[in-house]
């Protein structure tokens, strides 16, 4: 390799290491309650200087799209496998509450965060639209034996019913508007669950 090579090779990976410290360091400062983290603050918590911030990212939008693909990464595996639709009703409830538990407990901060600035991010808006998109697919594979018992407009209005039950913006009522813990959180998410399921035909 020439000197020429060697220095080049050297810039490449310390600007991707400079890149993966700022990425890491909003979602610190997300994770630690600052919803909305300036690219100042950003910096500083990365060991880097301001001017750094915007040789890696041409705006904040390219900085929220490298953050949302790094926070995948780190909460994919959490609802990265269906419930078994094979399985007894009470248990695919449980295994389905127990899933959306632990991942809506990992991503909360950075659900607030993105909520803030969602309305001004194309790049957030559509991230988020694709959760929920495949949050509501998980349920219709769940559930699919329930489902296929209806007609299309009513398994229509179960499912967006069973959505409404298990999404984040519920769990965080629960936990936040009404003080309750992930536990009592996650019973009361069964009940409505549970009580969905059980009055589909009515």
């Amino acid at each position: 390799m020439t000197d020429a090579s060697a220095i080049t090779d050297g810039r490449v990976l310390r600007g991707e290491r400079n890149r993966t410290a700022l990425v890491e360091a909003l979602l610190e400062l997300v994770d630690e309650g600052d919803v909305h983290p300036t690219a100042p603050r950003i910096a500083e918590r990365a060991g880097l200087s301001l001017r750094t911030v915007f040789q890696h990212f041409a705006d904040m939008e390219s900085l929220y799209a490298a953050v949302a693909d790094r926070q995948t990464e780190r909460v994919r595996a959490l609802v990265a496998e269906t419930v078994d639709p094979s399985l007894p009703l009470a248990r695919r409830i449980d295994g389905l509450v127990e899933q959306r538990a632990r991942f809506y407990e990992t991503v909360t901060p950075v659900r607030r965060a993105s909520l803030l600035v969602a309305h001004r991010s194309p790049e957030l808006t559509a991230r988020l639209e694709g959760v929920t998109r495949y949050l509501r697919r998980q349920l219709a594979t769940t559930f699919e034996p329930e489902l296929a018992a209806l007609g299309r407009g009513r398994r229509s209005d179960v499912l967006s019913a069973l959505e409404v039950a298990t999404s984040w913006e519920t769990w965080d009522s629960l936990r936040r508007g009404q003080r309750r813990s992930a536990a009592a959180a996650a019973r009361t998410v069964r009940v409505l669950v549970g009580a969905t399921l059980g009055t589909m035909g009515s």
